[in-house]
């Protein structure tokens, strides 16, 4: 039985999609783009904020789910500006400590919601 997993940690959906999807151990976390939860506007124009800004949202629905970023598997990165690809290596070098990173694409996009730099994807998975 799929669990739809939604949270105040993070924005809500801006379209009909679950914020995440629970089945059979896997959570299937939709694009986050740099939105403040509780406004539902995207943060300051600094990418780097952006960039971490889409990492929290996905962390506090991870949360949601006692997961931690260790049960992330997989990212999918979308990107409007693909100069930025080293500004996100140095971000989630960072941001996944202890040198565990989860397998990731990352793919230039003519436009995002919102008019979003970037939108982050993620696939965790926890036996629980």
């Amino acid at each position: 039985m799929n669990k739809i997993v939604n949270t105040i940690n993070s924005p809500s959906a801006i379209g009909p999609y679950s914020q995440a999807i629970l089945a059979n151990g896997f959570l299937f976390i939709s694009g986050q783009i740099p939105l403040d939860s509780k406004t539902m506007d995207i943060i300051d124009s600094n990418f780097e904020s952006q960039v971490l800004q889409c990492l929290n949202n996905i962390k506090g629905i991870i949360s949601e789910e006692n997961m931690d970023l260790n049960d992330i598997v997989k990212l999918t990165v979308f990107l409007t500006d693909i100069s930025n690809f080293s500004i996100v290596n140095n971000i989630f070098e960072s941001f996944f400590n202890q040198g565990y990173y989860p397998a990731r694409s990352l793919i230039e996009v003519s436009k995002l919601p919102k008019n979003s730099n970037i939108e982050i994807e993620a696939i965790c998975y926890c036996e629980k």
